[in-house]
Formats: C-alpha cells, sequence, structure tokens
C-alpha cells in the first residue's frame, strides 16, 4: 500500500514508535525532490514502470504553480504539451466537460495532482527539507533531509538509485556539487543579445515620475520600492532576479467570499509609487492595476501589469541561496506585500471611488487553500539557480539557429523575464529588466540540459532547474514544459537503473521510443495525430499556402475558396481499430470561413458532414483549438481510415492543420 506521509502523522509515528530510529534510512530506485507538477510527472511515471520511488515536498501542496494559482496555463503552442501533462489538462477538462481546459481553480488542479499519486505505488513526505547530500565518487549515495517543525535535525535518510532534483530552487543540484548559474549572465558569455541588463518598455513605468519621498530632495531618501542600483551598460551580466509574485485567487461569489481585510505589516506608503504612476496613468479600472483573468466559478488568477503591480520587483536577489529560515521571511514579506496591494486599492482614498467599490467585490475564496488560510502556499519562484551542465541552451536554440538532436520535450513560449530591479534612472524611476521577445517556433530541449556534468554527478537528473542562460530559461519555463521533462527524466532514470549506465550515457532514442509507445506512463492506449507536415500521412489537392504562425506545430496549411476547391486527406494508416473522439485543429483567423466540409472513413462506411465554426470560443493565451468531428467506431477494413476537409462550399479560408484521433475510454 503506498504511504502518504504528512509531517503530523510522520511525528507522530516517530513519538510513537521508539524503535524507528533503526528504519530512518530508506532505500529507493528513485528520489525525486520537490513535489511540483515536474516532480508529481515524475513520480508517477517511474512508480507505474516498476520502480521503487520516493517524492519529497518541503510544503504541504502538490503541483507547485499548477496548483498554487497560475490557472491561466502559459501555453505558447499546445504542440509542446505532451505526454502527461497533455493529460492533466484533459483530466482538468473532463472536470469542467471539455475536451482539454487551460483555465482552471487551484483546488481542481491539486487533486488531480494528488490523485495521480494516489493512483501510483510512490510514496510521498511532506515538510521535509534536504539537510545534507552524501557521495560516492560522482554518485549521489544518499541524502538526509530534516522536518520542517525542527530545523536541524535530521529527519530521514534516504538512498536511491537515481535522484531528481524537481524543486524550484535547485538545492539538491546545489548540495550534490553541480555548477549553476545565478542572475542573468553577460551577453558576450553566450553571445546572445538579450541577456543581462535590459532596459526597456515593457511593463515599465512611464517618464518623469520623482522617486524621492520628497519629490525634487533626494536627501528625502527614496521611496520604498527603488534600489540604491547604478544602471550598468545593456547586456551586462549580474546577479539578480526576475521578480517573484503571487497568481491570486480571488472570487467574486458571496456566499465563497472572504473580505480582503488589512494585512500583517501594511503600510500605504509603500504604495506611493502606485499614487504617482496613477497620476501619469488614470486608472479606469482594476484592469488599470492588474491582469483580472477570470477563472471558472467565479475566481480569478491575477498578475502583474504595468509599472507598479503584483511583482514585488528587487525583493527576491537572496531567495535562490538563502536557506529555509530566510526563504520563509522573503516568502512573507511577498504575501504582506500582496495582499496589503489588494488591501490599498480597495480602500485607500487616493483611489477612486469606483475602482475602491469594484476592488471589494472580490475576496479570498473560501474553498480554496482551506489548509493555508485561503491564501496559496505557492510564490511564484519564476527562477532560481540554473544548473550549468552537459549543454546550455541559449537564445540561440530559442530562435533555432542552433537546433538540437537529443529532444526530450519542446519549448514555445516567448523568451520572458519579468522585471529584475527598479532604480533612479535620469532622475526618474525605471524598472529594468523585463524582456518578450517571440515569433518563433517550437523548438527542442536537449537530453544535455537536464543532466550535470559527467564529472560532477552521475545519477541525478534535473528537469526544472536545467541548463539553460536566464534568457533561454524564459521560453522554457512554463509548468507544462516542466512536466514534460519531468516525465522525460523519469524515463530516463528507468533506462539507467535497468541497464546499470550514468544518466549522462543514457541513449535518447530509447527514451524517446518508450515516450512515443507510452505516453501517458500507464499504457493507457495513445492519441494518433497527424499533422500536415506528415507529408507521408497527407494528401492534398488544390491550391494550399503554408502558414507559420497561429497553428499546432511549426506551421499550417490554408486554403480559400475564392481559388477553387482544395481537399486534404489524412489518412490513418496505423490506427488500431476501436472507438475514437476525432478532432481537428482550428487556427481562428479574420479570413476563417464559418464552416466547411468533411468526410469520415472508418474503414468500413464513408460519413460526409458540414463542421459549424461559428461557435467555437478560444479560451487562455491562444487563438487555436481542437473541435471535435464526432465519435466513430474505426474497423479493420482493407482501406485505412482518414479524415479529409475541403474548400467546396466554404466561405473563406479552410485551415489543414492537424488530426487527431483520441480512444474514447482515455479519461474512463
Amino acid at each position: 500500500m503506498m504511504k502518504k506521509i504528512g509531517l503530523y502523522a510522520l511525528l507522530m509515528i516517530l513519538i510513537q514508535v521508539p524503535c524507528l530510529a533503526d528504519e530512518k534510512e530508506q532505500v529507493y530506485d528513485i528520489c525525486i525532490y520537490g513535489g511540483t507538477s515536474a516532480g508529481v510527472a515524475a513520480a508517477y511515471t517511474a512508480a507505474k514502470a516498476g520502480k521503487s520511488v520516493v517524492l519529497i515536498e518541503p510544503g504541504q501542496l502538490l503541483g507547485g504553480m499548477s496548483s498554487g494559482g497560475l490557472g491561466q496555463t502559459d501555453i505558447g503552442n499546445k504542440y509542446v504539451v505532451r505526454g502527461l501533462a497533455l493529460d492533466f489538462y484533459r483530466k482538468i477538462g473532463k472536470h469542467y466537460g471539455t475536451f482539454e481546459q487551460w483555465i482552471f481553480e487551484p483546488k481542481v488542479a491539486a487533486a488531480i495532482f494528488n490523485q495521480y499519486m494516489e493512483q501510483c505505488d510512490a510514496d510521498v513526505y511532506y515538510g521535509q527539507v534536504l539537510l545534507n547530500v552524501s557521495k560516492a565518487g560522482t554518485a549521489i549515495r544518499e541524502i538526509q533531509l530534516q522536518s520542517t517543525e525542527k530545523l536541524g535535525e535530521p529527519s530521514m535518510t534516504i538512498r536511491a538509485s537515481v535522484f531528481m532534483d524537481c524543486s524550484y530552487e535547485g538545492d539538491l543540484m546545489a548540495k550534490a556539487g553541480v555548477s549553476y548559474h545565478v542572475g542573468r549572465e553577460d551577453n558576450n558569455v553566450y553571445g546572445e543579445t538579450l541577456n543581462g541588463v535590459q532596459l526597456l518598455e515593457g511593463h515599465q513605468l512611464p517618464d518623469s515620475i520623482d522617486p524621492y519621498v520628497v519629490r525634487g530632495d533626494p536627501a528625502s531618501g527614496l521611496l520604498w520600492g527603488i534600489q540604491e542600483s547604478e544602471l550598468l551598460p545593456k547586456g551586462t551580466g549580474d546577479k539578480k532576479i526576475q521578480a517573484y509574485n503571487y497568481r491570486i485567487t480571488l472570487t467574486n461569489v458571496p456566499e465563497n467570499r472572504i473580505a480582503i481585510a488589512k494585512p500583517d505589516h501594511y503600510d500605504p506608503d509603500r504604495y506611493e509609487l502606485l499614487r504617482r504612476q496613477k497620476e501619469r496613468q488614470p486608472w479606469k479600472a482594476l484592469r488599470d492595476v492588474f491582469i483580472w483573468s477570470h477563472m471558472p466559478n467565479g475566481k480569478t488568477d491575477i498578475n502583474n501589469r504595468n509599472g507598479f503591480s503584483t511583482d514585488m520587483i528587487g525583493m527576491n536577489w537572496e531567495y535562490p541561496e538563502a536557506d529555509y529560515t530566510r526563504r520563509q521571511e522573503i516568502i512573507k514579506a511577498h504575501e504582506d506585500y500582496t495582499k496589503g496591494l489588494l488591501y490599498f486599492v480597495g480602500n485607500d482614498p487616493s483611489v477612486p471611488q469606483v475602482i475602491r467599490d469594484e476592488m471589494r467585490q472580490w475576496g479570498y475564496p473560501k474553498d480554496e487553500y482551506v489548509n493555508h488560510n485561503h491564501w496559496s502556499p505557492q510564490l511564484y519562484i519564476r527562477e532560481a539557480r540554473r544548473m550549468v551542465g552537459e549543454l546550455v541552451m541559449t537564445q540561440h536554440h530559442c530562435q533555432g539557429r542552433e537546433v538540437v538532436t537529443d529532444a526530450v520535450g519542446y519549448a514555445a513560449y516567448t523568451m520572458d523575464s519579468h522585471n529584475c530591479d527598479r532604480l533612479v534612472v535620469n532622475g526618474m524611476v525605471k524598472n529594468e529588466g523585463n524582456v518578450e521577445v517571440g515569433g518563433f517556433p517550437p523548438f527542442p530541449i536537449s537530453y544535455r540540459a537536464i543532466v550535470p556534468k559527467r564529472n560532477e554527478v552521475t545519477n541525478l537528473l534535473v528537469p526544472v532547474c536545467l541548463s539553460a542562460s536566464h534568457i533561454a530559461f524564459g521560453s522554457i519555463r512554463m509548468e507544462p514544459v516542466f512536466m514534460v521533462l519531468g516525465q522525460s527524466a523519469a524515463i530516463a532514470a528507468c533506462l539507467a537503473i535497468d541497464q546499470d549506465i550514468d544518466v549522462q550515457e543514457v541513449a535518447v532514442s530509447e527514451l524517446q521510443e518508450i515516450l512515443g509507445e507510452n505516453p501517458k506512463a500507464d499504457h493507457r492506449q495513445p492519441d494518433v495525430l497527424i499533422s500536415t507536415t506528415d507529408s507521408h500521412a497527407v494528401q492534398l489537392t488544390g491550391n494550399w499556402e503554408k502558414e507559420n504562425n497561429g497553428g499546432y506545430g511549426h506551421s499550417y496549411l490554408e486554403a480559400n475558396s475564392k481559388t477553387g476547391v482544395s481537399t486534404a486527406k489524412f489518412v490513418a494508416a496505423s490506427l488500431p481499430a476501436g472507438n475514437y473522439d476525432i478532432y481537428t485543429y482550428f487556427p481562428r483567423t479574420a479570413e476563417s470561413a464559418p464552416r466547411f466540409a468533411y468526410t469520415v472513413y472508418n474503414g468500413k462506411a464513408t460519413v460526409k458532414k458540414q463542421l459549424d465554426l461559428s461557435g467555437v470560443e478560444i479560451k487562455g493565451q491562444t487563438s487555436s483549438t481542437w473541435v471535435p468531428l464526432g465519435r466513430y467506431s474505426v474497423t479493420g477494413g482493407e482501406a485505412p481510415a482518414f479524415v479529409e476537409i475541403s474548400t467546396a462550399g466554404a466561405e473563406g479560408a479552410v485551415a489543414a492543420n492537424a488530426m487527431l484521433f483520441v480512444p474514447v475510454d482515455d479519461q474512463q
């Protein structure tokens, strides 16, 4: 029976069973440190592969940011979301009655992560923090843990064949002697252009805001939140960290709402910069202060907007290298600041009454984070340590100038860094460090980026604090990508154990084969995906033109009915007999036809229908989505099953992008 052992239960065992002292050292095949979304994906994958697994979570919540408030999923391109990551978003979809859901409540995500662990034979320990790491040569022999309730006193020792660091901070990696970087590299290090100091316009304060307590008087000191920094030349490296914040869950449902009260250590003067920003940029609604994204059931995922908002710029520089106690102080400071900001906007006389009234319609949800006073226990650690491994992912990989061939995942999000500093520039307050550069297709992430240098540690994988420059990490650091990398790392760990080899020696081709054959980790039947880039499986007639942005993957095809009849036949030659839900990918544009004709052949009979796209709602950070074509029973006929779409009778452009065949029992 799988053990799910919380801190207090563990302490009770220690009190009631004195002889447990002889049993404190536990032995596993794989030890995973960090119960983030990547950690859960890794633990489930390895346990389903038959390995003995332990997952160590310093807090009390599984899923990291995916259950900690980040319900407005950063997607980039759904092509990168595969395996258990995709399964997670389908489980979210099942909860809400949709196919895949990218916008969700924290409690729903938390329940699904717990469900994964309940359905696999892995041990989970909560409230345990790394104390020491013991090595024999380049191999980690064991790790020693301490309870968050009794810091400094060993609570248990875990010995394993392979270890994984799935934490946001990279503590296991660091204590094991792995090379890593904190902060921003100088552009010269990797020949980049977007690393280091960057004074740009994104999330910036308007010009001419006075930085001093008494306007115009430097002797009065700087306003709270402004650092005594000097602006260094563009591209200069430093140890500064992009800002952390909370992704805030509020509700406007009265029966579920707890009023936003004055928080600990509230000081309205901390928000004087916000007052001065408001003078230059008057507010009309809450959306002028926050990115206010609506979640199901009257809830929010609130994020940083403009020059002064939820990001606590410059207050996290110590965090990556700090010990547990200091980190808790930094976390509490962020909580006080954020709750203070919410209270300020709802109560300060300087805020327009209409906005104060709007703010007071919202409060903390009674049904979220019920064991944490209805506030997320997970601060958004956007970046901490980053490994310097066998290969470093850089801006060149993001933008396709360098392409790796040992992919264990893909990324597609904009190279995104929040501001790292707030300082005085030419007598006025400016934020520094925000970068948002995209426009590139999905790019592969190297296996060598999740393993340390082989002369440092040979039985450790690092799928979260992976080997990437600051700016490349800004594209990779998305929760779906972390889940994919966690699953890939777990497969690599299993291969290393089975073959008695170092993790650096794992054949990536074997890893890719396993991931392709068993993407859901538990031997459920895989989907069958056919894309227009699979030229052997797609037959085209007419006039199709390539489009590079907005679709699934690197490109898609589009044909307009005005140029005659064009068809695209997606032939599922390897589709096993069975029942499938079939979906076509719809990248909506201004020219998209509201409906088009399609034909489905199931191996025995042909069905012709029209697809009405006029009512398709596309939610979240994407302009495209899967649209159902119906449920079909595929037989083993003489000819393979296919789906053909046509511009015949359409009025506008029809996209041929990808076709998906999902077994009907996938989420049953």
